[in-house]
């Protein structure tokens, strides 16, 4: 069962060791949060125009919804105040951003009654990102952007934090996935037929934790907690941004929480750039964690399968 600190005060040192043992940490917002909300509510206001972003799947086509996020989303992920924004986050929130790496955040979506679920807007079953090929020292960071209720945010299942799942992380590579599916996320509107890792025998649900946060607030947690998508039934599509971070010690020195169920190959160590002036993770660190060689041009950014 893992514990839920509230607004700790521990170093981040000594928090990155207590989330890779399967530890939850959530922060109140703060200014670095705030202006992140501020600008990112912006962005999905203009993209929106008249229409409520939270009750606009109620008035448009889904074809429509999904063509929307569609531009949206990618536009979010490389607008250049994305890059300026977050290391000030990471630094607020404790992290020597000279050590700290981070990937480019997400915009996400979870839209209520199954009005789209798949491709540009998954509902991620039962999860870990180690599955996925990130590395078992990332940390995970996800805050709401509007206001959010149980029954639209996130669902961990800790009693498999340290209990092995079977599951199909052996078929996944992440240079075959970024080469031949990310692209087409928003292909996929009735159904996805992209294989992704899953569960190959049943998990419980329940018990689980569901952390609710005022918007601008940041839960961490480790990429290798078992988490799902909450299935919406709230009548309102649910934003969140997300990013992950690594800090060099930790890579270098091999670092992070147990592997027990993980099988797949590649890595997205070489998604990650330094806070201070977004340079990338050596490439011969990269390496001794790389399960697989990279493939030509298979390096995207794009829509990643992770984090629900």
């Amino acid at each position: 069962m893992s514990t839920v600190l509230l607004d700790s005060a521990l170093s981040d040192d000594e928090r990155r060791a207590k989330l890779y043992a399967g530890e939850l940490f959530v922060y109140s917002p703060r200014p670095s949060t705030t202006a992140f909300v501020e600008f990112t509510r912006e962005l999905i206001r203009d993209a929106f125009g008249d229409l409520d972003p939270e009750t606009a799947q109620h008035h448009m086509p889904v074809e429509e919804y999904a063509a929307l996020l569609a531009e949206l989303k990618p536009r979010f992920i490389h607008h250049p105040t994305c890059k300026e924004l977050l290391p000030a986050m990471l630094a607020e929130l404790g992290c020597d951003i000279s050590k700290t790496y981070f990937d480019v955040p997400r915009l996400r979506t979870s839209t209520s009654d199954d009005y789209l679920t798949s491709g540009i807007a998954y509902a991620f079953h039962p999860h870990r990102d180690t599955w996925y090929s990130a590395p078992f020292c990332q940390l995970n960071w996800w805050m709401p952007i509007f206001d959010i209720v149980p029954e639209n945010g996130l669902a961990f299942h800790p009693r498999y934090f340290t209990q092995g799942v079977r599951n199909s992380s052996r078929t996944y590579n992440y240079y075959e996935w970024n080469k031949t599916n990310r692209a087409s996320a928003a292909k996929h509107i009735k159904t996805d037929t992209r294989v992704q890792p899953k569960p190959e025998e049943e998990v419980e649900i329940f018990p689980q934790t569901r952390v609710v946060a005022p918007p601008g607030g940041m839960l961490v947690f480790s990429g290798n907690q078992l988490h799902s998508s909450v299935p919406n039934t709230s009548g309102r599509t649910r934003f969140s941004i997300d990013f992950r971070t690594v800090h060099y010690d930790d890579v270098v020195n091999h670092v992070g929480s147990v592997n027990v169920d993980s099988e797949c190959t590649g890595t997205t160590m070489r998604d990650y750039l330094r806070g201070t002036d977004l340079a990338r993770i050596p490439e011969d660190i990269c390496l001794s964690y790389d399960t697989a060689p990279p493939l030509p041009d298979a390096i995207l950014v794009y829509e990643p399968q992770t984090t629900a």
